[in-house]
C-alpha cells in the first residue's frame, strides 16, 4: 500500500485526483505501478487501477492477471472493477471506500452480480484513514483554489 500512496501522492502533485495503484505478481514482486492520469491524457478511463493493469499485462506477456494482486488506495469504481473482471485479477485490496462512486462494496457492486464471469478476493479498507485523508486534503485544496 505505500508504494500505492507513494502514487496517489504524485497523481496529486499533477493535479490529478490522487489515486495510486500497483500490481503484484503471484509471488509477491512489483509487476507495475501507476496513478491517474485522466487529466493529463485527457482520457476519462486512464485510471490508476487500469494503467497499472496494461502495464502488469505488457511485462508479464499475457492478457491475464490470474493469481495477481492490485493493491489500490480507493475503492475502485464500477468501470474499473468491471476491467478487472475482464484480466481475470486474482485479487483486489483497496484502501478507502467509496460510498459514492464505489463499484465493489458501493454502488452496484460488480463482483456481486450474477452475471459476472469471474470474482477476485477482496480485502477493502487497508490503511483507510490515510487513504481517505490525501483525497479529502486534494479536494479541500481544490475547492479553495478554483473557482466554480
Amino acid at each position: 500500500m505505500e508504494l500505492a500512496l507513494a502514487a496517489a501522492h504524485e497523481a496529486a502533485s499533477r493535479g490529478e485526483v490522487p489515486v495510486g495503484a500497483v500490481v503484484l505478481a503471484p509471488d509477491g514482486r512489483v509487476i507495475a505501478r501507476a496513478s491517474n492520469e485522466v487529466e493529463a491524457r485527457q482520457d476519462p478511463s486512464a485510471h490508476a487501477e487500469i494503467l497499472a493493469m496494461r502495464a502488469a499485462t505488457a511485462a508479464l506477456g499475457t492478457r491475464s492477471l490470474a493469481g495477481c494482486t492490485l493493491v489500490v488506495t480507493l475503492e475502485p469504481c464500477p468501470m474499473c472493477a468491471s476491467a478487472m473482471v475482464h484480466f481475470r485479477l486474482g485479487r483486489v485490496i483497496f484502501g478507502a471506500y467509496d460510498p459514492k462512486g464505489g463499484g465493489v462494496d458501493h454502488g452496484p457492486r460488480i463482483f456481486e452480480q450474477p452475471a459476472c464471469l469471474h470474482r477476485p478476493e477482496v480485502i477493502g479498507g487497508v490503511c483507510e484513514q490515510e487513504n481517505a485523508r490525501i483525497l479529502k486534503d486534494f479536494f479541500i485544496t481544490l475547492r479553495e483554489t478554483r473557482d466554480f
